[in-house]
């Protein structure tokens, strides 16, 4: 998740928790944001994003890693709220007759979430829209900025 919108950027899911998963999702999502160097890496202390490999990632993507208190999970609170979001507002009551069924559940709440749900955060706008905003306002501001240069 870009804590900046909301947005969940890369995920992956499947019936178990190996580091794998995680890495792969971390790869993709600095594939598709190309961070600058000094950002901010935010997680728990669980043993997928501790791991040697996520970590190494991490480090050469010029991250800087911050890990939760073991056990707080006020420390993540942002993800913590996604993912109650997601049970409170699909998945609870809900039952799927395959695991690929229940996946594409997932990723259809994640594509909702991304693309319309409204955050207070955001001032009630999607992390979509959020996103949108900040590069158009951020595109005019540059190119201003550049037209008073020239001159």
């Amino acid at each position: 998740m870009d804590l900046f919108s909301r947005r969940i950027i890369s995920y992956r899911i499947d019936d178990h928790m190996e580091a794998g998963l995680s890495l792969n999702a971390l790869r993709e999502a600095i594939a598709r944001r190309r961070p600058e160097e000094g950002f901010v890496h935010h997680s728990d202390r669980s043993s997928q994003y501790t791991s040697n490999a996520y970590v190494k990632t991490l480090e050469e993507a010029g991250a800087v890693i911050s890990m939760g208190r073991k056990g707080d999970p006020y420390d993540n609170a942002c993800m913590e709220s996604f993912f109650a979001s997601l049970k409170k507002e699909f998945l609870h009551k809900r039952t799927f007759a395959t695991k690929e069924e229940a996946y594409a559940a997932v990723d259809f709440y994640i594509r909702f979430y991304n693309q319309h749900r409204m955050h207070s955060s955001l001032n009630y706008v999607s992390p979509m829209e959020a996103e949108m905003a900040y590069t158009k306002a951020h595109s005019a501001y540059t190119i201003t900025k550049e037209a008073h240069s020239v001159s």
